[in-house]
């Protein structure tokens, strides 16, 4: 029986012999009496190089000016063509020499719409499929590629924009890809002049004052500005109005609406409100007065927000607050971390004390940092030394205008402790106190919350005995709380008024870590821990589950779980040859995978630092001799409205 084939070859050329449909093999009487079996079964085969010998063809042809039969005129310049090749690659011209147009059977078609520099590009890429584009002649070549409806070479210069996108360009491309309908490079663009606007307003503000109306809209609505001002984006919406106006005020309101006036100072808005015309519409007026009413909330203000209050910066960064590279003299610089590009920044304002044993968390983009041991210089007879001693004091960082003020103190002294934050309250768990007169230290059971509404600390439910050293997390909006020095694992629903226990870790923890991804809360080490075992916990069955350990164990390091599901672990203390070690190794931990890896490392050695996760805060180049700005004791400074205008600024004493 003779096997599929697709044809058969005879005297070097190939034939396609019809199969028959009733026996599935049929007798052929080739040229010369051949008699030949053809199976019913045959292959379609594909020429790869076959389409690029007929453009390669057609390329010759056009060279050699053989076969045109249409020229297309275009600014003084000839282009002999082929018509069908034309007709076949651009729905302009498949219309333009349709049965019933003039142009079908003209030897001569002028184009006035497009440049010579454009056509030339078009017609080399529609006989070659190659498409020659630079930044200075991309205008012309898409101008051209649009008008003529070639679809492939508009794709090709909307990748070409995307891909090419920096700060010297970003403005006309954005321009570019709003006027030829190009949405995925307008948003590639309009995300590149947000990130680059610092760069942009110190160097190419000209550029920014040519931008088209959407760009500059979806720019202002950007989450991420970073380094920028927002006065000085109200300043650019304001000179682009005069530079493009006058705008309906329509389109003005819908421009200005955007820009949140809630970072602005105070004596900024004032000016701001008087500037210009547009910023006396009832909108803006409105939108200028709410942002007074937050500025005059002073501490509310982070369970006040709103997108007008949102900061602009960088998501899901982590804060470093403290610590150091010795474990008894720790600095006050506060480190931000951008896990996207795994670098650190620090914070300009650092810490207003030096603290150890301390605890952070954020509200409403607002840093707060709570108790811990004040550690000072000191000593008596002239003697250099360092003294210790637990404080109850609160700060609150405003990264909008970078000043650390003081809040309401705890009722406590607290050091060693927990806190977490769960619908915008603030809790403090347990922890231990030491005073400057007393070597010992004494550990407390007590638990208190902060009411940012009533502004004032509140007792909670204390914990069965006291504690601390222990870890925290919450799940469930239930508060979790293990170790210190123990197994034991205490769990309280805040709808009721006491503690229950649950099952117990595998061993006792001291110092040790608590996060919960994907409603399962996971252990991390603690300090001298004989193995370097890390579990999980399932709050359905109530069980523990032992987890694949670190290589090598550490304690005193910092801690963030991010929305993805990753532990990052922040240096912290080891023993290696019988000695402690400070290391700068930042780890990931991947829950799902249950697996470690270094991904980075940081500026220096680090221990004693706490961490949190706050989208709003961001980092800023650290300024030699910066000092903090503690506005606790400063004066508020009040605007006044009256139809449209600001009559006064009143600054009562607090």
């Amino acid at each position: 029986m003779c096997q599929p084939c697709p044809g058969i070859l005879v005297a070097d050329e190939q034939l396609y012999l019809p199969m028959s449909s009733s026996t599935g093999i049929d007798t052929k009487t080739l040229p010369g009496s051949l008699r030949v079996s053809v199976c019913s079964v045959y292959s379609v085969l594909y020429s790869s190089s076959h389409r690029t010998g007929l453009l390669s063809g057609f390329q010759r042809l056009r060279s050699e000016r053989k076969m045109c039969d249409v020229v297309l005129q275009v600014g003084g310049v000839a282009f002999p063509c082929h018509r069908a090749l034309l007709a076949s690659s651009s729905e302009y011209f498949w219309a333009l020499f349709g049965e019933t147009t003039a142009e079908r059977l003209a030897g001569t078609v002028s184009l006035p719409a497009i440049t010579p520099e454009g056509l030339d590009a078009i017609l080399d890429f529609l006989y070659s499929g190659w498409l020659s584009v630079s930044p200075s002649t991309l205008p012309v070549v898409l101008e051209a590629a649009r008008y003529l409806q070639v679809e492939t070479a508009v794709s090709i210069c909307e990748r070409f924009i995307t891909d090419g996108l920096c700060a010297e360009n970003c403005c006309c491309y954005a321009n570019l890809a709003e006027r030829h309908a190009l949405p995925d490079a307008l948003e590639a663009a309009n995300q590149t002049i947000a990130l680059e606007m610092m760069v942009l307003l110190q160097e190419n503000r000209d550029d920014l004052l040519g931008l088209n109306i959407q760009s500059l809209m979806e720019v202002l609505d950007a989450d991420e500005i970073p380094g920028v001002k927002e006065v000085e984006l109200a300043n650019l919406a304001l000179d682009w109005l005069d530079e493009n106006g006058p705008l309906p005020l329509l389109k003005s309101n819908f421009l200005l609406s955007r820009l949140r006036f809630g970072l602005v100072a105070v004596s900024d808005l004032n000016n701001l409100s008087n500037a210009h015309k547009a910023m006396t519409t009832p909108l803006i007026r409105s939108q200028l007065t709410r942002a007074l009413e937050y500025h005059w909330s002073g501490l509310t203000q982070p369970i006040r927000q709103s997108k007008q209050t949102t900061l602009r910066a960088a998501p899901n960064r982590v804060l470093l607050v403290g610590g150091g590279p010795s474990p008894d003299w720790p600095e006050q610089q506060v480190l931000t971390f951008d896990p996207r590009n795994r670098k650190f920044s620090p914070l300009r304002s650092g810490l207003p004390l030096r603290l150890r044993n301390h605890c952070v968390c954020s509200v409403g983009g607002f840093l707060f940092v709570i108790g811990g041991d004040e550690v000072k210089e000191g000593g008596e007879d002239g003697k250099n030394s360092v003294t210790m001693a637990t404080t109850n004091q609160v700060w609150r960082y405003d990264p909008r205008f970078d000043c650390w003020e003081q809040v309401e103190s705890m009722q406590e002294r607290r050091a060693q402790f927990t806190c977490c934050v769960i619908a915008d309250v603030i809790y403090a768990i347990g922890g231990r106190q030491t005073r400057l007169d007393a070597s010992a230290h004494t550990s407390v059971a007590s638990v208190e919350f902060y009411d940012m509404a009533e502004r004032s600390w509140r007792r909670g439910a204390p914990m069965p005995c006291p504690l601390y050293g222990h870890a925290l997390t919450v799940l469930d909006d239930c508060i979790y709380v293990s170790g210190g020095a123990t197994k034991e694992v205490l769990h309280w629903d805040l709808k009721g008024r006491s503690w229950e226990k649950r099952a117990p870790m595998s061993i006792a923890r001291f110092g040790h870590r608590l996060a919960t991804v994907n409603n399962y809360i996971y252990a991390l080490l603690g300090m001298y821990e004989p193995f370097c075992d890390i579990e999980r916990y399932d709050s359905q069955a109530d069980h523990w589950t032992r987890l694949r350990p670190l290589v090598t164990g550490s304690f005193g390091y910092g801690m963030a779980s991010m929305p993805s599901g990753i532990l990052l672990v922040f240096g912290g203390r080891r023993w290696s040859d019988g000695q402690e070690v400070i290391v700068k190794s930042v780890l990931e931990y991947d829950t799902k995978k249950d697996r470690w890896r270094e991904i980075c490392q940081l500026p220096r050695p680090l221990t004693g630092t706490e961490c949190t996760l706050d989208s709003q805060l961001v980092g800023r180049d650290l300024k030699v001799g910066h000092k903090p700005v503690l506005s606790g004791s400063g004066q508020k400074i009040m605007l006044y409205f009256l139809g449209s205008r600001v009559l006064s600024i009143h600054t009562p004493k607090q």
